[in-house]
């Protein structure tokens, strides 16, 4: 070895310490064979570290950890801007809500008022209906013969007078005629 370069070996543990770093990071490194390793009779791993070289890995662990930083800060302000969209979704669907529950109290005034006033007509109908009237069913008939020109003028045509089932005196002239 040259003397300006200073290898030791040290536990995961101390070498962690020494490079800045976590042990899971030094166990990385193992696995990826980044670092040289052995493994001692206990069962433990040990790591050759150059010293002379320990500030070059801890400016590569800053600019490692740098980015990570960087993009944990972008992560969350996506997660921000996801919770600000969230958050004005729910006002939305809370003001739509608030205005269909408004329209439904509209809704179930129009319908009691329109029942109220359906109640209040079906009290109306018999004031209404028409009377019954005394002359048999077929004198409509003579009525519409008489409005369409099929029969002769009605009596008193010209005195302003109405005919039909409301007027029962007043007959058509073959009704008279015949008896």
């Amino acid at each position: 070895m040259s003397e300006d370069r200073s290898v030791e070996r040290l536990s995961v543990a101390e070498a962690a310490q020494r490079l800045g770093v976590t042990r899971d990071a030094i166990h990385k490194r193992i696995s990826r064979g980044k670092i040289q390793h052995e493994q001692g009779d206990d069962g433990r791993y040990y790591v050759w570290i150059d010293t002379s070289t320990t500030g070059l890995d801890s400016s590569t662990d800053t600019s490692s950890s740098e980015s990570t930083m960087e993009v944990l800060r972008e992560m969350i302000a996506t997660q921000e801007r996801m919770m600000e969209l969230t958050q004005e979704r729910i006002a939305f669907l809370e003001q739509e809500l608030e205005r269909r529950g408004e329209a439904e109290e509209r809704l179930h005034r129009i319908v009691a008022g329109l029942t109220q006033t359906a109640a209040q007509l079906s009290a109306r109908v018999p004031e209404l209906e028409a009377p019954a009237s005394p002359e048999p069913p077929d004198a409509f008939e003579s009525v519409a013969d008489e409005q369409q020109g099929r029969g002769g003028p009605a009596p008193n045509a010209g005195e302003g007078q109405e005919s039909g089932p409301e007027h029962p005196e007043e007959r058509s002239w073959w009704r008279r005629w015949l008896g």
